[in-house]
């Protein structure tokens, strides 16, 4: 009868055997050691020489870890050693280091004839209970957003770790703010130059919690991190085809390549068309991510799609440093928004308006409509309409507000 608190692969303690253990220490330091890539392994090489390298390497971590310490297998491709030793911030530096430099420097022989190469990275903890080895799991991977083939000792004041909780604030944030229909819909005006009419609005997301609003700036990101972003795509459609479903204004939505990854976007846009009556053609989809996403065919064939329903496509925030003007041309879409940051700067930074007539030049020339954002000032508007930018948008105009003007 098998050991239910030994590993069947490696013949180490395995998870429920840490588990046990960690529950009876008052003092642990945890190495948590993840082979960097293993996946590559068995995709290269089949899950035979995977397992193979995972024998060898649960044999090699047993000759180098600290010597009073104890190895178990977690995962697939995740070892623990847990040490009891009142060990310094130097003498946990060492131990990594030491590790990681020998896998450095060692060939995984995992048959007769074949010898591969493995690197590994280190997330250290300090403390008791189970929860120290969470605490090493966050450290790889605060570790991993820089580098492999390192350690990294778990700190519960760094940013990552900050950053992690507001992530975690966010999510119930914002699923309370939907449920509860707190996410609130702004509208700002975009003028045309010719005419000196407004002409459509850009729609943006607000959370409105005890009459203050908080822009999306503060939670898109982890929005997007946390998987909540459907939901406030979701809100921003249903309230935008609302309020304009008696208008004549074009309007535009925000949307970015997680929503088409998603694969909702499509029926969900045709549903809210049919149901407020808005023709398609008065709905421009701004995508929020660089042009470079329209190298991913499923990107490409929904936009393609939503084109051929009558939605317009227009890029967001062009000109920054991952636009491409190249992937612009191919793709031609109906609206370009120049990125505010050189609108913003225009009549005091030469490179600006370099970069921004040379836009403007090339939309003309590709029948694409240019759009300036953060037209704050009569001088700045003066100076977009010489450089004929079709379309204004910005403080100058209305600051995004409830209501249409």
């Amino acid at each position: 009868m098998q050991n239910i608190h030994n590993d069947s692969l490696t013949n180490i303690a395995n998870r429920f055997a840490l588990m046990e253990y960690l529950q009876g220490l008052e003092h642990a330091n945890i190495f948590l050691i993840d082979i960097d890539n293993f996946s590559n392994i068995n995709n290269a090489y089949g899950f035979e020489i995977g397992d193979a390298a995972l024998v060898e390497i649960a044999r090699l971590i047993a000759i180098v870890k600290p010597f009073t310490s104890r190895l178990f297998r977690l995962n697939s491709d995740e070892f623990v050693v847990v040490c009891m030793d009142v060990m310094s911030s130097k003498k946990l530096s060492d131990a990594a280091s030491s590790m990681i430099s020998f896998f450095d420097q060692t060939e995984i022989e995992v048959c007769d004839d074949m010898n591969i190469k493995v690197s590994i990275s280190i997330g250290i903890s300090i403390g008791s209970g189970t929860e120290i080895l969470n605490h090493a799991r966050t450290a790889i991977k605060e570790l991993r957003e820089h580098k492999r083939s390192s350690y990294k000792v778990y700190d519960p004041n760094s940013s990552f770790i900050k950053k992690q909780q507001e992530n975690i604030y966010w999510v119930h944030k914002i699923k309370e703010a939907f449920e509860e229909e707190r996410l609130v819909t702004y509208y700002q005006p975009i003028v045309n130059n010719k005419t000196k009419k407004i002409e459509k609005y850009e729609c943006l997301i607000r959370i409105c919690d005890d009459g203050i609003l908080t822009p999306p700036i503060r939670f898109m990101e982890a929005s997007r991190l946390t998987g909540t972003l459907s939901l406030v795509t979701k809100s921003v459609i249903e309230q935008s085809f609302k309020r304009f479903s008696d208008t004549e204004y074009e309007f535009s939505i925000n949307i970015t390549s997680t929503d088409l990854y998603l694969d909702y976007l499509e029926d969900y846009l045709l549903k809210s068309a049919k149901k407020h009556n808005i023709h398609p053609s008065r709905v421009a989809l701004e995508m929020l991510e660089d042009i470079n996403t329209l190298n991913t065919p499923e990107i490409l064939a929904q936009l393609n799609s939503l084109r051929y329903h009558g939605f317009k496509i227009s890029i967001d925030d062009f000109g920054s440093q991952s636009s491409n003007f190249s992937r612009l041309l191919e793709f031609s879409p109906d609206y370009l928004k120049i990125d505010g940051s050189f609108i913003k700067n225009i009549l005091t930074d030469k490179k600006s308006l370099i970069i921004v007539e040379a836009v403007v030049l090339l939309c003309k020339k590709s029948n694409i409509k240019v759009i300036a954002e953060f037209v704050h000032s009569a001088e700045v508007q003066a100076k977009v309409e010489e450089l004929g930018v079709d379309y204004s948008q910005g403080y100058h105009f209305g600051e995004p507000m409830e209501e249409l003007r």
